[in-house]
């Protein structure tokens, strides 16, 4: 199973620095814009607008180690988690 984070990118913020590069290593967490995830087999994914979006794909014994990074991260605006089979 895989935990697939939306991650909505704060006004101003630069979406390279959501993950560590440690952190990326250790979890092969996967950062990929809406354009990256579709043409990977992500479907059904909104228009974000004028919003900046990543989406992080992980394994799921791995996603704690992200929601934490993302809660303490100011890049971040908000995020959702979705759990793919």
């Amino acid at each position: 199973m895989m935990v697939v984070f939306e991650v909505f990118v704060a006004p101003g913020a630069d979406p390279n620095t959501l993950l560590s590069e440690d952190t990326k290593r250790e979890t092969m967490a996967q950062v990929m814009t809406l354009e990256e995830a579709r043409k990977v087999g992500f479907a059904g994914l909104p228009d974000p607008g004028d919003k900046v979006v990543r989406l992080i794909a992980v394994a799921k014994r791995d996603a704690p180690w992200i929601h934490r990074a993302l809660e303490t991260n100011d890049a971040v605006g908000t995020f959702r988690v979705h759990e793919v089979d």
